[in-house]
Order: C-alpha cells, then structure tokens, then sequence
C-alpha cells in the first residue's frame, strides 16, 4: 500500500510566495494522493483567497483557520482533521524556497535510514542589504553557534533540526506541538519525541533556501521570541543550556553591566570584547563575500544576539507557568476542512 502524505503549510500573509510554493509540491510524485492543508493564522494580504483559489480547482489542496495563529497549533489542527490514513506528516513553511521532489527525498531519506523524523539544512538568502548582512550572520557561527541545520554538507544523527517530515503516528504519540509555544515549539517537540525514543535524521541532500527579515525591527522581534522559547523549553525540562545558547544568553547582562562603567571600568569589558568580535567578524564575512552589505553582519549579529538574550531573561524571570495542554487527539468535535475562503 502506498504510504500517503499530509502536507501542513502554517502561514500568515505570505500571499508573495504561497502559490508558487503549492505550486512547487503538487509537482512531485509523492503528492499524486497527498494532500496539502495551509493553516492560515488569519492573513489579511490576499493569501485566504489565493489558496481558496487554489483549493477550488484542486481537490489535493484544502485552507484551514487557524484561530490560534501560530505555526504549532495551526500544524495540530491540521493533524486532528486530516491525520487518517495518512503516514507521513511533511511541515512546510511558506516563507522559503524548496528543492525539486522535496518530499519524495524527504521519504526516501526517511526509509534510508529508518528515521523517525527527518530535518533539513537551511541556507538564508537575501534580496536586499539587510537581508543580504542578516543572511551571511544566519549562515555563520557568529549568528547560529554552529548549529548543525544551519551548516552545509552536514548529516547525521541530531537532536534538533530544522522540521521537515514526521512519522505521523510518532507526531501524535508525542501529542505533537506544545500550544503553549509562540516559537522554539520544534526544539520542544523533538525533546519529547526522543525521550520516547524516536531518532531523527538530519540530511544534507534537500537543503531548503531561506529568506530572513527584511527589517531591523522584524528582525529584532523575532529573535525576542526565540529566546522567549528557547527559554521556555529549557524551563520546561530542566535541560542545561548548551554553549552555544549560553554564550548568547550572557549578552544582555554583559550590556546592562556597562552601567557600571563609571564606578568600576571592567565591568564594561565583556561588553566591549563581544562587540569586537562580532565587529570583526563581520568584516572577515565582508571581505570573504566581496559584498559590502554583509560587512554589516556583525552589526546583525549584535542586534540578534542582544534580542535573544533579552527574550531568554524576560522568560525566565517573567514568564507565565500555563497548564499542561491537552493530548493531541482527533475527534468529531473539530472544526471541518474547507476548500471556499472562511467567512
């Protein structure tokens, strides 16, 4: 029997780039009888009527409110209606650019190795200047800790990675993404899922191409809420944090430390030595590319750096301890798919 697949694509208002993205996967052989559900958190650019468009001439592609907005509740609910059936769970986000027969390499990988969950390297991509600095500090260790999905040629066996697919009778035993999680609900998950003994494979055959923010304050937004997250996991779990998450975490104090300049010079130093670096490396990432726009990836790195560090600290010493959600489970009382633009 052949082994179907449920795309979920979260989204909110990605009308620039969501068709074509539909369009890219209905031209893979793995979605002759897959189906495509956008969870849309409630754009108001033209993306509910594109899909709707979309959807009423293609019974392989559905539109789903997705009240609660967020990408994991948004995949969960997609799960619950669409699940049956179904053995592969494939997220895909609307906001990037996929290879060719992306979800027939992500299977195939999947049945290679026996993995529970296969992740994929992200390569950032920028159109404009900042988004050309930001994509050179993403691509670096200066501004990901070498974390492996974000290096190239790198597979293996990891313990987090960049979502792509899911067995999805693993995603439902491990009641799939915590709610509660604004961002980092991936990290989470996977935490869950390998407690449980899933194994997830990271491969470097379908690297996906990723287009960062356009702005300092998109940017600036974003890696709050990273840190906001990645927080909240290691809360959660009582994980110890990781250098390359510790190292970050360390800036803010470093910064707000420099009020203390005046009455005691050092405590102004891990401040300045950060900054140097960062400074420096951006330079070296300037002159490597031959592109004056990215000898600013140092200044986007500080600003990434700083903006997670404060998400982190504002989490732990401020943030709300909410109930254990629900298991994720499938029941007649959830909402019923759509193919016509909601009302």
């Amino acid at each position: 029997m052949r082994e179907r697949v449920l795309v979920v694509i979260p989204c909110l208002n990605e009308a620039p780039f969501i068709a074509s993205v539909i369009a890219g996967l209905r031209r893979d052989t793995a979605m002759d009888d897959g189906l495509i559900v956008v969870a849309d958190g409630g754009s108001t650019d033209g993306t509910r009527e594109i899909v709707a468009q979309i959807a009423a001439k293609d019974p392989g592609v559905q539109l789903l409110v997705n009240p609660k907005r967020y990408q994991g509740p948004g995949v969960n609910h997609a799960v619950r209606i669409f699940a049956e059936g179904r053995t592969w769970l494939v997220r895909v986000d609307a906001h990037a650019a996929y290879p060719p027969n992306y979800v027939s390499g992500l299977i195939a990988e999947a049945r290679r190795t026996g993995a529970t969950a296969v992740t994929v390297s992200m390569d950032a991509r920028g159109r404009n200047a900042f988004q050309r600095a930001t994509a050179a500090a993403q691509n670096s260790r200066l501004g990901t800790g070498g974390s492996p999905h974000r290096r190239k040629h790198v597979q293996g066996w990891v313990d987090h990675g960049h979502h792509a697919l899911i067995r999805l009778d693993a995603f439902r035993a491990a009641s799939g993404y915590d709610e509660r999680f604004t961002h980092n609900e991936d990290a989470e998950f996977d935490h869950r899922l390998t407690d449980q003994g899933g194994r997830i494979w990271l491969t470097d055959r379908l690297p996906i191409g990723y287009h960062p923010r356009s702005r300092p304050s998109a940017l600036w937004k974003q890696y709050v809420n990273y840190g906001s997250g990645r927080a909240r996991t290691i809360l959660k779990h009582r994980m110890p944090l990781k250098i390359r998450q510790a190292l970050p975490a360390a800036v803010a104090p470093a910064v707000m430390a420099c009020a203390a300049t005046p009455l005691f010079w050092p405590a102004g130093v891990p401040a300045a030595l950060w900054a140097a670096f960062a400074l420096s490396f951006g330079l070296v990432l300037g002159a490597r590319d031959r592109d004056p726009a990215v000898l600013m990836s140092g200044l986007v790195a500080m600003e990434m750096h700083l903006a997670w560090s404060l998400g982190f600290w504002r989490e732990v010493l401020f943030g709300e301890r909410e109930p254990e959600p629900p298991p994720l489970a499938q029941g007649p009382q959830q909402l019923r798919p759509t193919s016509n633009l909601p009302g």
